[in-house]
């Protein structure tokens, strides 16, 4: 198995483990706040690792996908993405979810 695969299947274990963990975190009518932080956490590990994989391989003219991003401030964007879709869902959940919901 190559690095690329590694990363690529670790990246993809962590953002279902994401999705997996946001969806517990309002099981049985309630908000569970350490669940839903670790939710937060495995997505910004998912980012750090299509982060560090562009890093890597862009430019090389292996992989198309990731010669899109051939400078820093376009691998920039891939972790200004995840922590944007965060507070984004942050802010969903907060001000739409919460009100119909009880925090635990």
């Amino acid at each position: 198995m190559t690095l690329l695969t590694s990363l690529s299947v670790a990246a993809i274990l962590f953002f279902v483990a994401h999705v997996a963990l946001l969806i517990a975190s309002f099981s049985k009518g309630a908000f569970h706040k350490t669940i839903y932080l670790w939710s937060h956490i495995t997505l910004w590990i998912t980012g750090g690792i299509v982060f560090f994989i562009a890093a890597l391989y862009a430019g090389k003219g292996e992989y198309a996908v990731l010669d899109l991003f051939d400078t820093a401030g376009k691998r920039l964007l891939i972790l200004v993405t995840a922590f944007a879709l965060s507070g984004l869902a942050h802010l969903i959940v907060r001000y739409l979810v919460l009100g119909r919901t009880q925090v635990r």
